[in-house]
């Protein structure tokens, strides 16, 4: 095994970990409808 093999292990581990954390804590959030308000500026953005 090569040395960067031995740190993509953890890395990956440490991805996963990262993932699964964000999922739990913003999922909820994320589901949550996007304010009209907002959704018109976004519009407005795209068109300039």
């Amino acid at each position: 095994m090569t040395g960067r093999g031995r740190k993509a292990l953890p890395d990956a581990a440490f991805d996963l970990w990262l993932e699964r954390g964000l999922h739990a804590m913003f999922d909820d959030v994320a589901q949550e409808p996007i304010p009209p308000e907002l959704l018109r500026l976004i519009e407005e953005d795209r068109r300039k």
